[in-house]
């Protein structure tokens, strides 16, 4: 990929946008190549020599996406701009880590949503590259692009990703964001430019950092030996043994055996058109058609992980979507695919990622199984004297902007259950007959059924 040329008729605004790329450039340095491995979905890859380092690349653009049948709303859903097997026009993130140049060229016209789902380990030395390849079907706009981590505390305004004040990417450059995560935490990311518009468009994706207390990457830290002090006074009572945790407890009581994150977001499709066909939005009137769990709507959230070029990739132990062909499935939502069913096996303790970055509260409910809420907002609930303060409910509160780590027990029975927003009108889709919406299944299977986990929604 080489750097675009001057735009025709250089205008103020691309004026400013140009020479805020250059300066990033003389920054931080910005770069048009990438040679990082490649990951399906979640983009975290360690550099072999240094392990505390990691390196992404992401893409901004556009492109189509499938949400589920739903009455015709014309002329706004489907867009009869969209090519077939898609209805919905979207901006969104694209991993490209490990792309040549061309590759990465290709990408341009593909956007996913929800974002990959990026995590890494507490001490991580985390470089994110974004490139900006511009809008296919609008040309005529010549957006910028940043990354913002909603909710992470950040030292430094120049990665913070608000334009006003740190730095936007212009169409054809890129920008290398760094990072150091020092608290654990469920966190999200986001587009921060014309945040409205591109937030509700698609440019929306999770983030969360493991906590050391994992004591994997690193190798074991004795901060959490017995005897050891904690933060809250007092010392550890017994060595916390590795494993996997969602904070630094101290006490192994956010200990977990399988991992599900959720980006909440609702889709508004008479906005997607009037973006597909130039014209404009009046944020005001705000009206969702759709309700969606990592960029899709039930019955889609059950639906397997989807390869993000077309590919199926269909994760070991997970079952198949009763009475449909899941190679068409993969295709359809080959740019939504992150899947939301929640596989586990009895007994598993299971930790529930939820953030919300839509515009409506959502109040998320699983009847028959107790709900453990552990955090909110990237804190762990715990008094400063070190008092537990989880809540145990069947409803989890989601505002805009705000996040939830919970963690259940699954029945020591196989089954099924459904975790749904307790909102009913937030349950179908376009208003259309049927369940649909912000719906989900908790599998429940056999002891040994699944094996382990090898990344989140899996």
């Amino acid at each position: 990929m080489t750097e675009n040329p001057l735009p025709r008729g250089l205008s103020r605004r691309t004026f400013l946008a140009g020479g805020a790329g250059v300066l990033g450039a003389a920054a931080v340095g910005t770069r048009l190549t990438s040679a990082h491995a490649a990951t399906p979905m979640v983009a975290a890859v360690p550099k072999p020599t240094d392990p505390s380092s990691v390196n992404v690349h992401l893409v901004g653009t556009d492109g189509w996406v499938a949400m589920p049948g739903a009455p015709d709303d014309a002329p706004f859903f489907p867009d009869t701009l969209a090519p077939s097997p898609f209805n919905t026009y979207v901006f969104g993130f694209r991993n490209v880590s490990g792309f040549s140049p061309s590759q990465i060229a290709a990408e341009r016209g593909k956007a996913q949503i929800s974002a990959p789902m990026m995590y890494f380990d507490e001490e991580d030395d985390i470089f994110i590259t974004l490139t900006n390849l511009g809008l296919s079907q609008r040309p005529d706009l010549y957006d910028g692009h940043t990354l913002h981590w909603h909710g992470f505390v950040n030292a430094i305004p120049l990665f913070d990703g608000v334009p006003e004040l740190s730095l936007a990417v212009p169409i054809g450059r890129d920008f290398t964001y760094f990072y150091k995560p020092h608290d654990a935490g469920t966190y999200m990311y986001h587009c921060h430019f014309e945040d409205v518009e591109h937030v509700q468009m698609g440019m929306t994706g999770m983030v969360f950092v493991r906590p050391r207390q994992n004591q994997t990457k690193h190798g074991v830290d004795p901060a959490f030996a017995a005897g050891r002090p904690t933060p809250w006074g007092g010392t550890v009572a017994s060595t916390i043994p590795p494993g996997k945790y969602a904070y630094n407890d101290y006490d192994g009581s956010t200990r977990y055996d399988r991992e599900f994150a959720f980006m909440v977001t609702e889709l508004w499709s008479a906005a997607h058109y009037r973006d597909a066909h130039i014209q404009v939005n009046d944020w005001t009137d705000y009206d969702p058609s759709f309700w969606l769990l990592n960029g899709r709507a039930y019955p889609d959230t059950v639906a397997p992980n989807s390869g993000t070029a077309g590919a199926n990739v269909f994760p070991s132990g997970a079952l198949p979507v009763l009475g449909a062909d899941p190679a068409a499935t993969a295709n359809r939502l080959q740019y939504q695919p992150i899947s939301s069913l929640i596989s586990c096996e009895v007994n598993n303790k299971v930790l529930l990622r939820l953030s919300n970055l839509g515009y409506q509260n959502h109040a998320f409910t699983v009847d028959n199984i107790d709900l453990s809420v552990i955090a909110k907002d990237g804190s762990l609930l715990k008094g400063r004297d070190g008092t537990v303060n989880y809540l145990t409910t069947n409803t989890v509160d989601l505002g805009p902007g705000e996040s939830r780590d919970v963690i259940f027990t699954a029945p020591s029975q196989p089954g099924r259950y459904l975790l749904y927003d307790r909102h009913y009108s937030y349950l179908n889709n376009g208003g259309g007959a049927g369940y649909g919406g912000m719906v989900t299944e908790i599998r429940v299977g056999a002891a040994g059924s699944l094996g382990a986990q090898s990344q989140p929604n899996h």
